[in-house]
């Protein structure tokens, strides 16, 4: 296998090789810029008098004479002679005209005073100094003579060092830390604030010897500087749209229901919408009403909170609802604190917010009162002392406030009978009623004839713990055992009348609501809403992921799409009915996936380093391979289908041919030159060459059909076309990186394919919709709230009519309808706007 290494081989050895391998990058660029200045000193010298070079107080030439840019160079720079007091030679520097503030490496020059600007410090070990003299007209050829200073040291070259001392320290340089054999142009002059095309040097730091502005901008992460190239199309980033996009996104359908670690989470209002929560919404359901879901059921949302609801409850009227959400941090690392919101649900605004600064943790259980119409909102929050507090719903103030100093741990649900006796369900599975009687006045304590509460009858209702307690309108009671997973109807003196079982793969009974006529719905701990009767059993119209989820891809052809995560299931979902399709039990962590463009297979990367792919129709595993041992991260079909690349924690790609039907795959090759693990990849056009990402923030280019080779020099790739843009690092997209970005605040992002938007996925629980491309920092951007965790992936539909966004730890799938400028309907396709071939005029919106 060539995976595997020999038995000497060691850390120090891969260090060795991995180090080898830059000093190649560093030296083919090197020859690369040398090449380019050769030409510029070759056409300086037919056009500049002998003595031009001897003397720096000659007159450059004239516009009209002065040679063109060497090939290959864009207009805006041009060559300038560069005498250095440290070298015998004498070297030519690209001197960039002045352009755009955008396409500025580093600041300018400080103005005024009457000291000289000093020298500043090679990115990639290089020395240049600032000339003494004003500058010449654009486009001339003109000397640059530098300050003579002879008592400032220079971190890697010495005024006194002696011919036998350069090559030492050549080396010496090249063997720098691989950070600083990336910087390789641009400026890295102080610059007071963070900024993403700033850079961090310091004072002393000086200009890189082959700065040629005009052809790469950079940004840095964590300190570490990202060299892109800028396409030949671009002339001026100017000419890049700017603003955010006209299009816009709708949230058209939540996937899912927090029945997981939540009680008492579902109701039925008056109009027959069903309500409930997961991450920050609140969904109100529709079965069988309005178009678009299962059965003709239809959602609406509520998106007023902030942070994660906890709980729910239902007016009296069956109007209002109270909603209460859980204490968090905003993207600062502030707190954020808990508050009840209650809500018109007809027409979906707040009407009032209670308790805000007055909870702690977060609002654990909510009811009102029912006897006065609903005047009064109990509070339970998730303090220490679970601190239960009574409101004034009209005025939003508090009444009262008491300590719960012993929290329930034996009772999860109560139930209220016409008679005025009270149901209560324990961990135990019995069922008590509780009736009730005048005290006895000679018992110490008690004080006068008072009513009280004492166990009547009892009954062993379930195994294991009832979560769930239900009246009907009948006056019968539904009961749900967490073990059994059985349904009970129970008649007057706890008779049973009838049950049923929920199927072991929906979970245990959570919630039950009593619907419209004699339906029922269920919630179950795995997340999944039933609908049905005890007779005629019960079927799923909403079901979700229990654990955190990863993997996300999208079907080429169909509105269908497929993801998976930690609860191990691989789920096939249907984008037009809103419904599951499929799902199958991985039995290993999910963590990647990627349709082949025929849609017949799809390959699922695990955290195990093994790699499955599954028949679509069958669902049958039809090949199950494994890559090393470390978690796989991506997974990506070539655009002819013909390769299979798959990006390990190991820092290597694999890459696998794959047959026609996309059911047989053998190793082509691996791609090895990263220095940690891939994070993102993407196909060109072609199916030639991969663009990858790395979790030290590289960005490298391959030539798979040329032999997995790694193209080291990347000014090469800069004008070739991808077929996705899913990499988190690159040119088209660096503006989508918020200021003062610590590298993890963006977990994902997707181009569309009409190449107008780019959707990215954040660490702070937010979607943000940008213009394609996005090549200018800080961008603006549409910001869309709802998921409460991050978000981990996010990809447009094969039409881009939807974006489907995951959260992490909520397990929440939000699908967005795409809506184009001004909200009529879904953004018409439009012909390729890669800006690398394309003129700039075709960049405009």
């Amino acid at each position: 296998m060539d995976g595997a290494g020999g038995p000497g081989e060691g850390p120090a050895q891969e260090a060795l090789q991995s180090l080898s391998r830059r000093l190649q990058v560093q030296e083919k660029e090197m020859e690369l810029v040398k090449a380019a200045l050769a030409e510029a000193l070759r056409l300086l010298r037919l056009q500049a008098p002998p003595t031009s070079l001897q003397d720096p107080g000659t007159p450059g030439p004239t516009r009209d004479s002065s040679p063109a840019a060497p090939s290959g160079l864009p207009p805006t720079c041009r060559p300038s002679l560069v005498s250095r007091s440290t070298q015998t030679e004498t070297e030519v520097e690209m001197e960039p005209s002045p352009g755009p503030p955008g396409l500025s490496n580093g600041p300018p020059a400080p103005q005024g005073g009457g000291e000289e600007p000093s020298g500043t410090q090679s990115e990639g070990g290089g020395s240049s100094s600032s000339g003494t003299g004003s500058p010449g007209p654009l486009g001339i050829l003109r000397l640059v003579q530098p300050p003579q200073r002879t008592d400032t040291p220079r971190r890697n070259s010495s005024s006194s060092s002696s011919p036998s001392e350069r090559p030492r320290q050549k080396l010496s340089r090249k063997a720098a830390s691989s950070a600083n054999l990336l910087l390789r142009s641009g400026s890295t002059e102080s610059r007071g604030g963070k900024d993403p095309l700033s850079s961090p040097g310091g004072p002393g730091s000086r200009r890189s010897n082959y700065n040629l502005e005009g052809i790469s901008v950079k940004m840095f992460l964590r300190g570490r500087p990202i060299t892109m190239y800028i396409p030949s199309g671009i002339r001026s980033l100017e000419e890049l749209p700017s603003g955010p996009p006209p299009e816009t996104l709708s949230l058209d359908w939540v996937y899912g229901y927090r029945g997981r670690d939540s009680r008492s989470n579902l109701f039925v209002l008056r109009s027959g919408e069903v309500v409930y929560f997961i991450a920050c919404v609140v969904v109100l359901y529709r079965p069988g009403g309005g178009p678009g879901g299962p059965g003709g059921g239809g959602q609406r949302h509520y998106r007023g909170h902030t942070d994660c609801v906890r709980c729910l409850a239902v007016h009296p009227d069956g109007v209002r609802v109270a909603s209460g959400q859980t204490a968090g941090v905003d993207k600062d690392g502030k707190p954020l604190q808990p508050v009840v919101h209650v809500w018109d649900s007809e027409t979906l605004l707040k009407l009032q917010e209670i308790g805000l600064g007055a909870f702690e943790r977060g609002v654990g259980a909510l009811a009102f009162s029912v006897a006065d119409q609903g005047a009064f909102l109990c509070v339970v929050d998730d303090s220490n002392e679970h601190m239960l507090s009574v409101w004034d719903c009209s005025r939003g103030t508090k009444l009262a406030e008491i300590k719960k100093y012993k929290k329930p741990k034996f009772i999860p649900c109560f139930v209220f009978l016409p008679d005025g006796d009270i149901l209560t369900g324990d961990s135990e599975g019995n069922i008590l009623t509780w009736g009730r009687s005048l005290s006895d006045s000679r018992t110490p304590g008690r004080g006068g004839a008072k009513e009280t509460y004492g166990i009547v009858a009892q009954a062993h209702a379930h195994e294991g713990s009832i979560f769930a307690l239900c009246l009907l309108r009948d006056g019968t009671v539904l009961s749900g055992g967490g073990r059994d997973r059985r349904l009970v109807q129970w008649g007057p003196g706890l008779v049973a009348l009838q049950e049923a079982e929920i199927p072991e793969h929906f979970g245990a009974v959570r919630a039950i609501a009593e619907g419209l006529g004699s339906e029922l719905l269920v919630g179950t701990t795995k997340n999944a809403l039933l609908r049905g009767d005890l007779a005629q059993g019960f079927s799923p119209v909403i079901q979700g992921h229990t654990d955190e989820l990863w993997g996300l891809c999208t079907h080429p052809f169909q509105n269908r799409f497929l993801t998976c995560g930690h609860d191990r299931q691989l789920c096939l979902w249907d984008g037009e009915g809103h419904a599951l399709a499929w799902s199958i039990d991985l039995k290993e962590t999910g963590l990647c996936a990627d349709f082949h463009p025929s849609g017949a297979v799809v390959a699922v990367g695990l955290n195990t380093g093994r790699w499955l792919v599954l028949d679509t129709e069958t669902r049958e595993i039809v090949s199950d391979i494994t890559d090393g041992n470390e978690q796989l991260s991506v997974v990506r079909y070539s655009p002819d289908g013909l390769y299979l690349a798959i990006g390990s924690h190991d820092n290597m790609i694999y890459i696998y041919s794959v047959s026609s039907d996309g059911a047989k795959s053998s190793r082509f090759g691996r791609c090895v030159g990263h220095s940690s693990f891939i994070t993102h990849l993407d196909w060109s056009k072609d199916g030639n060459f991969i663009m990858s990402n790395s979790g030290d923030y590289e960005i490298l280019y391959w030539d798979v059909a040329g032999g997995c080779k790694l193209l080291r020099n990347r000014y090469e790739s800069r004008d070739r076309e991808w077929a996705t843009y899913t990499c988190v690092l690159g040119f088209h997209v660096y503006g989508v990186w918020p200021d003062g970005s610590d590298g993890t605040d963006i977990n994902s992002l997707c181009r569309s394919h009409n190449e107008r938007v780019v959707a990215v996925a954040d660490d702070f629980c937010k979607v943000h919709l940008f213009q394609y491309p996005c090549a200018r920092a800080k961008a603006p951007s549409l910001v869309y709230g709802g998921h409460g965790s991050h978000v981990t992936s996010v990809r447009f539909t094969h039409d881009d009519s939807h974006l489907v966004s995951l959260g992490g730890k909520d397990a929440s799938i939000f699908q967005w309808l795409v809506l184009g400028p001004g909200g009529a309907g879904p953004a018409p396709a439009t012909p390729s706007r890669t800006p690398s071939l394309s003129p700039a005029s075709s960049l405009d919106v």
